[in-house]
Parts: structure tokens; C-alpha cells; sequence
């Protein structure tokens, strides 16, 4: 049985449950920080300390007067900084904790293996090590990825054997193992959600889908004339941010900590995704793109593609958003963010 909102406390009240989230002011942060919120849930989210604010993604729930500061809480940190993490594991004392912060592009991983190693790998363990050091009964889920698979046959699901392509690769697997370990060492409830690729509105603009859909807009209304792409036939599992955070937070509802994939079981081309979104905007795409060898990865994953059987029977989980529904979706938001500019 699933409770969504609340804890029982020591004197056998009912409680607020609350809930850290590692980069809230990311895609799936700030879409986590949304449902749980919905949930009746208080949250806490860490951001790092910059010149320049960069919560554009959750600025709408800190506007909500009747949210943040009374349900709503930012604080400083960074996942390099062990003690730090200790701090705020023991001041605050979370139900759950989600684990979203990494450097997260794998094309970069390649420039910065280094730093991708400790921002991917070693934090989560220093997560981790703060909620044992801390005895503190937090639930916890590592956000694991479907690139550790790399080059396996798909579908790949929970028992594929793991063949990461890239140093981002090679750190998740690092932390996918430790996040096992500390689950099986210490009695940690801890979960890995083995994400396949997931996007929405709110991606990045240096990830495929999100350049693809910015293109397809700006194009459409004279804004641009081409959009530089690399590897376009490698294929991929696309499905929709909101309802992957769904499952994120389904795991650490269940009896039992587990691994699960999460998926759509449908996989599409870079070309198909092209095609998906330009036809939104009435043009043919192989006009305006243009091939660019500087983003191609030295090692390419050619296909993930997930099957989330696992999600659905435990988690009772399913996706309901495909491909073409998403670039749908994506690019609408672009052309109405250009109607706002007008």
C-alpha cells in the first residue's frame, strides 16, 4: 500500500513527510519538488552557491506565497563537500532522499572526465555515507541511467548485463554498484531508478531534443536557418519527464527497496525525432540541418531501449507519453514562448 502524505510520529500523531532533493532546480528536480509538494509533502532542495541565481525552473512554486518557506526550502551545498551533506542530512532529518545532481551530458563527460567522476560517482556516495554516519532512516534513490548499458542488445531491462561507452557511463555504473552495496551492507533503503532517456519542456537546451525543438520553432518563425546536429541514426527511448519523477517516487513507496528500469519500450531515431517535430511546424527538416563531427561522442551508444515490466507489475507504472506525443509537446512550448517574446 502506497501513502502519499504522511508518517506516524512518536507520540502517534500524524506527520508531515519530508523530503531532500539533490538538484531540485534541474528537469526532474523541479518536476520531484512539484509532486511531492502535491503530495502534502515539505521539501528541502540543495542548490549550489553562484553569483547568479539559476532556479528559473522552480521560480513558479517560489512564488507561491503559500508554499515557499512554509513548505519549500532551499539551502546551499555541494555534492563535492562530504561534511556538508552530513550537516544537512542530520539538521534536517528527511523521510526521503532523491539523489538528481550530476553533470549530466554524456558528450561532455568526454572533456570532463574527471570532475564528471566526482560529480556522478563519488557524491552519491558521499550521500550515502552521510545517512549511514548519520543513522538517520532516510529512504533513498539514485538516479542511475540507461547509458550504463551502452552497448548491449535491447531490450535492456533490470538483468542486462551492464557496458558503459562513456566516463558519464562509467561514473553512474560506480554509483548504481555503491547504491547496492550500502543497501546490502547497511540496511539502507535504497533504490536505483535506471532512467532511460526522458525529457520535457523544461530539458536543457544542449540536449538533442531540446535543440531539435528550439530549431523547429525559431526556423518556423524566421528566427533561424539551421541547427547543427551530430550521430542522427542513433536511437533512443524517449519518454516524458513528469511521469518518470512518478515513478521515482513509487519505488521509495514500496515494501522493499528494489532496482527498477524506467522506460517506454519504444525506440526512435535522432531522425524520426527531427521528423516528429518539424512536421509540428509544416517543414522539412533535412532542409535546415546541417551535420557538425565536433558532437559526435569517440564512443557512440547506437540503441537503448528499456523494458520497464518490472516498474509496471511491482510499481504499477507505466508511461503514457511517447516520442511523437513529446516532440509535440516541446515544440508547442517553443513557438508559444515566441508568441510571449513578440
Amino acid at each position: 500500500m502506497i501513502d502519499s502524505k504522511i508518517t506516524i510520529g512518536i507520540d502517534g500523531g500524524a506527520k508531515m513527510k519530508k523530503a531532500l532533493i539533490t538538484g531540485i532546480t534541474g528537469q526532474d528536480g523541479s518536476y520531484l519538488a512539484e509532486l511531492l509538494l502535491s503530495k502534502g509533502y515539505e521539501v528541502h532542495g540543495v542548490i549550489r552557491r553562484s553569483s547568479t541565481f539559476t532556479t528559473d525552473r522552480i521560480d513558479h512554486l517560489m512564488k507561491d506565497e503559500s508554499v515557499y518557506n512554509n513548505r519549500l526550502f532551499l539551502h546551499y551545498g555541494d555534492m563535492t563537500d562530504g561534511s556538508r551533506l552530513v550537516t544537512l542530512v542530520e539538521r534536517l532529518a528527511p523521510d526521503e532522499v532523491y539523489n538528481l545532481a550530476a553533470q549530466s551530458h554524456v558528450r561532455v563527460s568526454f572533456d570532463e572526465p574527471e570532475y564528471t567522476a566526482d560529480s556522478v560517482g563519488l557524491a552519491p556516495t558521499r550521500l550515502l555515507e552521510a545517512i549511514r554516519v548519520t543513522k538517520v532512516p532516510a529512504k533513498y534513490y539514485q538516479a542511475s541511467s540507461s547509458e550504463m548499458f551502452g552497448s548491449t542488445p535491447t531490450p535492456q531491462n533490470e538483468n542486462t548485463p551492464f557496458r558503459p561507452r562513456s566516463p558519464y557511463a562509467a561514473a553512474k555504473l560506480y554509483s548504481y554498484w555503491m547504491t547496492v552495496n550500502y543497501r546490502e551492507a547497511y540496511g539502507i533503503f535504497a533504490c536505483n531508478g535506471i532512467l532511460f532517456n526522458h525529457e520535457s519542456e523544461r530539458r536543457g537546451e544542449t540536449f538533442v531534443t531540446k535543440k531539435i525543438a528550439v530549431a523547429a520553432a525559431r526556423i518556423a518563425h524566421g528566427k533561424a536557418k539551421s541547427v547543427s546536429l551530430g550521430n542522427l541514426d542513433a536511437v533512443r527511448d524517449w519518454g516524458y519527464a513528469p511521469e518518470f519523477v512518478e515513478g521515482m517516487w513509487r519505488m521509495l513507496q514500496a515494501e522493499d527497496p528494489n532496482d527498477y528500469v524506467l522506460a517506454t519500450g519504444v525506440g526512435h531515431t535522432v531522425r524520426e525525432f527531427l521528423d516528429f517535430s518539424f512536421s509540428k511546424v509544416g517543414l522539412d527538416w533535412q532542409k535546415y540541418v546541417e551535420f557538425d563531427s565536433r558532437l559526435l561522442r569517440p564512443t557512440e551508444v547506437n540503441s537503448l531501449i528499456g523494458d520497464y515490466s518490472k516498474a509496471k507489475q511491482l510499481l504499477d507504472w507505466e508511461p503514457k507519453t511517447l516520442a511523437p506525443q513529446l516532440a509535440a509537446l516541446m515544440v508547442e512550448y517553443e513557438l508559444r514562448k515566441l508568441t510571449v517574446e513578440h
